[in-house]
């Protein structure tokens, strides 16, 4: 199958996962809530409306909702910049937050429908015991009939601790609840074979089975004027969805009945299929959700045992360490051109690898003094990166 499914099966396949999706996550950014004039009081009751349909047909709805920085903006007249630090960032994110919260609490209330607001970080979903309480916390709104709106703590978010963009924090919440659906709701129509403000030959592709690098080229790097995230942080957010066996969508946020259409089956935006090879929750954690502490370049020979035969990492294929980083920490590993090719869990510290890099196991426990394990990091512990978006 090629990256671009037909049309006539492109409706099957939508018609199919749409009548099928009872958990959707719902991430609608800055250039559809907002202009220059600040929040879209319009556009936000309209979305709201659109999600009460969709809760009140048996769905289970998250909304991942940008706006808030640009929100502040507008209440407080501060012109945007290039080089703005982080603090005013952080302050304007602060005062918009609440006037966000507002506009969708009244929204909903038209509806009947109540919300909860969610503010997270990276570090809340890095680590795995507040990992599991966010995931309890909304499973239990759902029991309450509470639709969770949820956004990036920017507030309190230094570099460390930010997410990527609202495409990344949506498609984690998404993989981390199971839904069957993500999608996300922008200011351009679909995925387009090139750009269509440069290309009078760009053609709309409406499904998707598989993200390859044919696919990221057609993303080029544009972003828009008042989000952070670009078609390629889209594609790279249905990516990961897609990975954990659910599908994505990307269109038009300001069309005014998009969600009713598109679970009537009219054909809108972008559809991605799921993968066929697919990785479990725990895979997905140790591969998106944890920020590597250090980096492992592996031989010719290393790499070619873990993407062929999907074995462990040993000591004898690592060439060199980065970072310092203790045991159980998160670490990628490069090859020798310095491409991503796995992530995983280190069953030694970097202190420790140093030593005993290109050795044989049976080697370890003669230069520690003890042998935690034969590998680096074991299979179980360990993702391939196939096909990857790399940053």
């Amino acid at each position: 199958m090629t990256f671009q499914v037909n049309r006539q099966d492109g409706l099957f396949y939508r018609q199919t996962y749409f009548d099928k999706a009872r958990r959707v996550v719902l991430k609608v950014g800055s250039a559809v809530l907002t202009d220059e004039c600040g929040l879209r009081s319009d556009v936000i009751a309209n979305i709201s409306r659109q999600i009460a349909f969709l809760q009140s047909s048996g769905r289970e709805v998250i909304l991942v909702s940008s706006g808030a920085v640009a929100a502040g903006r507008q209440v407080l007249g501060v012109e945007k910049s290039p080089l703005e630090p982080l603090r005013i960032k952080q302050a304007l994110a602060a005062t918009g937050q609440g006037l966000l919260m507002q506009a969708y609490e009244h929204a909903f209330a038209e509806h009947g429908k109540k919300v909860a607001q969610i503010l997270l970080t990276h570090d809340d979903l890095s680590h795995r015991g507040r990992y599991l309480n966010v995931r309890n916390t909304l499973s239990t709104l759902f029991d309450l009939g509470v639709i969770p709106i949820i956004n990036e703590n920017d507030t309190v978010s230094g570099e460390e601790l930010r997410f990527s963009d609202n495409d990344t924090l949506g498609a984690l919440i998404t993989n981390m609840i199971g839904a069957d659906m993500f999608m996300i709701l922008t200011d351009v129509d679909c995925l387009y074979t090139a750009n269509p403000m440069a290309d009078e030959s760009a053609r709309p592709i409406y499904t998707v089975a598989e993200i390859d690098q044919a696919v990221e080229k057609m993303a080029g790097h544009s972003a828009s004027s008042l989000g952070t995230g670009g078609m390629l942080a889209k594609l790279r957010a249905a990516k990961m969805v897609s990975e954990c066996g659910g599908c994505s969508f990307i269109g038009p946020g300001r069309n005014p009945d998009i969600l009713q259409e598109l679970f009537s089956g009219e054909l809108i935006g972008t559809f991605f299929l799921p993968a066929k090879d697919r990785i479990n929750r725990r895979k997905h954690w140790i591969a998106y959700v944890l920020k590597p502490e250090g980096y492992l370049v592996l031989d010719r020979g290393a790499c070619k045992a873990l993407q062929e035969n999907g074995t462990s990492l040993l000591p004898s294929g690592i060439i060199s360490v980065q970072g310092e980083f203790d045991v159980g920490a998160p670490v990628r590993c490069l090859d020798q051109e310095g491409l991503n090719i796995a992530s995983g869990l280190s069953n030694y510290s970097s202190v420790e690898i140093e030593l005993i890099k290109g050795l044989k196991s049976n080697q370890i426990s003669g230069v520690l003094g003890h042998k935690d394990s034969d590998e680096v990091i074991h299979r179980d512990n360990l993702v391939l990166k196939t096909n990857a978006i790399y940053e």
